[in-house]
């Protein structure tokens, strides 16, 4: 019998024969590209109708844990938005076809999450050609590993915050009037928000910014019946980390850290994603759902 999410496995044996390896790949980074490639869920996710006739907007929805989730979004039953930078349209075109397979009307929508007027307009977009928006996925984000505070440019930092923070802000802001009572705001945080890697002091911090900000909002928006949550993953297989969110010293040992010993693969997140888009987790607001491998969290 073929392993879906529902199939009993030793979680610390499980990807046993992933072992991420040096790989330097230019920003942002390509799943095509990715040696050891990342599960995404293509082959074990399996949808029950949980999200049937849901409309999505994902951004960072080409790799990584935007694509798993896309994924999982797709076979339980909701038509998807992708936002995604245009370099990355090798993956984009990959996903959108799985979604398509699975059902589900997929629109792409490739922008620059720095740029305040593409955010807007991504809203605007998702909503007229998915024909309205409930659930919102504030997933896409930069990170760089820098040594030395001393090595950390305005530019970057500057960066960091506006494709973490400014964009999630952007974006949420301009859902807001499209969203109804029963509609789901998911904010994409990290074990880096309560445990900051030395290397990653500016990513760690927009980190910590959208969990305030997710506990924050879910506060206001609840008598309103829009739930506001986030998911904070731990070391999880992307082209994140090779193209520069780690030092290429520390990829062959990511996530050996963890109490599980390995590092999390992204179809390990989707699950968390789909259970707080769905009326299941009707009663779970401001929640942080930390999928880390068993890394203490506050």
């Amino acid at each position: 019998m073929s392993r879906d999410q529902y199939t009993l496995t030793d979680p610390a044996k499980l990807y046993a024969d992933i072992e991420p390896e040096k790989q330097k790949m230019s920003e942002p980074g390509l799943d095509a590209e990715l040696n050891d490639k990342a599960d995404l869920g293509e082959e074990t996710y399996r949808g029950t109708g949980r999200l049937t006739g849901r409309k999505a907007l994902i951004t960072g929805a080409d790799s990584g844990i935007g694509a798993a989730t896309a994924i999982a979004f797709a076979r339980e039953g909701a038509d998807v938005a992708m936002s995604y930078l245009p370099e990355e349209k090798e993956d984009a075109d990959r996903i959108a076809g799985i979604l398509t397979e699975a059902g589900a009307n997929v629109v792409q929508l490739p922008g620059d999450l720095r740029d305040p007027a593409y955010c807007r307009d991504l809203v605007a977009q998702s909503v007229e050609k998915l024909g309205g928006l409930d659930i919102l996925v504030n997933n896409g984000g930069k990170q760089v590993a820098v040594e030395d505070l001393a090595d950390v440019t305005d530019e970057q930092f500057d960066d960091t915050f506006k494709t973490n923070v400014y964009a999630m802000f952007w974006i949420t802001k301009a859902a807001l009037p499209h969203l109804k009572p029963g509609a789901t705001i998911i904010n994409t945080t990290s074990i880096q928000a309560y445990s900051p890697s030395e290397t990653l002091v500016d990513y760690a911090s927009t980190k910590a910014t959208i969990n305030n900000f997710t506990k924050g909002l879910s506060q206001q928006l609840a008598p309103k019946g829009i739930r506001v949550n986030a998911v904070a993953p731990g070391p999880i297989w992307t082209p994140l980390q090779p193209s520069g969110g780690q030092p290429q010293d520390a990829l062959p040992t990511f996530g050996e850290q963890t109490p599980l010993g390995r590092m999390g693969q992204p179809a390990e997140l989707a699950p968390a994603y789909v259970f707080l888009a769905s009326a299941e987790s009707s009663y779970v607001i401001g929640e942080t759902l930390n999928v880390n491998g068993g890394m203490p969290t506050p």
